[in-house]
């Protein structure tokens, strides 16, 4: 365990009877939350920060579970004496709505049926996800946010944030995002979905009902999604044209390292994560166009947001390449935000954001203080 992490922690499940109109029209009656929270709100209640998860990602961001050796998901970045330094501010991150990890979503148990929503829970949307985290702020009494901060996925929320509740947050961090995906984007998306729907255990995604799992196909979904968090670069120094026996065998079985990572990530990821929740999680990527969504609103949103904004990205990243989150930048500028840039020379590709850097590390931690007002 890391001198300087959080030690052991335990979620909270939250219900909210508040019914949340969705973007799509559809409505939750009532629905709950898993979050956790780390570090302490302090007197005024003013040092409150949200971290939005990316697509795979959850509500445990940081420090251990009992008797489990694995680490939050943003443990490097978050602890004691770290970038996000919980000795000082007030740490809530929540599994989005949808999730497979204990907030409601396709796994659930749909309150009109009594049966597993599997392919009827409703679609969500980057929007839906901010009114549910307002409803909990709201539980949790949080005034605003001192930051919001996110990752990818996690990284357009923080975005939405500032379009949506302007005045409720004080700081945005946006890292390794971008202003709405491109066709190439929305491209791999949909290959990862079809290889889910295609899997003869798929039943219209009723799988649960069956008994089964869609495994194969939801392997090869992450199989695909992994290659595009990598760089070649990185792909390149760690396994190269490595073979993992002696000698070529000739045959369709595992021959390449980089083969045999690969079959093990998917295999890996099916154990932990629900394919319902893969398709609707994509889908949100897709959808995510607040320009384009909140037309005027955006800009008038954006003139009442005082926000500052450091926004984050990566040389090697191509997935969201230093040229997208340029033009967040921009759209930023263009409405007299104020606004931090920095791109980190990094291997490690779109995973980059999750990776040690200590160029990556220092901008964050100088951000975080030079915006905390002595907190």
């Amino acid at each position: 365990m890391d001198a300087n992490s959080i030690k052991i922690v335990k979620p909270t499940n939250v219900i909210i009877k508040n019914p949340l109109k969705l973007l799509s029209g559809k409505v939750l009656s009532e629905y709950k939350l898993k979050y956790e929270t780390y570090g302490s709100l302090n007197s005024d209640k003013s040092n409150a920060v949200l971290i939005c998860h990316a697509l795979s990602g959850n509500h445990h961001v940081a420090g251990y579970y009992e008797g489990d050796d694995k680490p939050g998901w943003w443990n490097n970045m978050i602890g004691p004496g770290k970038p996000i330094d919980t000795d000082k501010l007030f740490i809530v991150c929540v599994n989005n709505l949808g999730g497979c990890h204990g907030s409601t979503g396709p796994t659930s148990i749909n309150p009109i049926t009594n049966k597993i929503y599997g392919s009827d829970f409703p679609m969500m949307t980057v929007s839906d996800w901010v009114e549910s985290q307002k409803e909990l702020m709201d539980v949790l009494k949080i005034p605003f946010w001192k930051f919001v901060v996110g990752g990818s996925l996690g990284g357009m929320q923080a975005l939405q944030w500032s379009f949506q509740y302007p005045k409720l947050i004080h700081n945005c961090i946006a890292i390794a995002a971008a202003p709405k995906l491109t066709a190439q984007n929305i491209a791999f998306n949909e290959i990862a979905r079809q290889a889910i729907m295609k899997d003869p255990n798929w039943h219209n995604g009723n799988y649960l009902e069956k008994g089964v799992m869609p495994n194969q196909g939801l392997s090869l979904a992450r199989m695909l999604g992994h290659i595009t968090y990598l760089s070649d670069e990185s792909m390149r120094e760690k396994f190269g044209r490595d073979l993992k026996n002696s000698k070529l065998g000739f045959n369709y079985d595992v021959e390449f390292q980089i083969e045999s990572y690969l079959r093990y990530q998917g295999e890996k990821f099916v154990t932990g994560f629900d394919a319902n929740t893969y398709l609707l999680m994509t889908k949100s990527l897709d959808y995510f166009d607040p320009v384009k969504d909140m037309s005027d609103n955006l800009i008038k949103n954006l003139c009442e947001c005082k926000s500052n904004f450091l926004i984050v990205s990566f040389t090697s990243d191509w997935r969201f390449p230093p040229k997208r989150s340029k033009e967040i930048v921009k759209l930023l500028l263009d409405n007299k935000r104020n606004v931090s840039y920095s791109e980190i020379s990094a291997e490690g590709g779109h995973d980059a954001f999750l990776m040690d850097n200590k160029d990556y590390f220092d901008v964050m931690a100088s951000f975080i203080m030079e915006s905390s007002n002595g907190i």
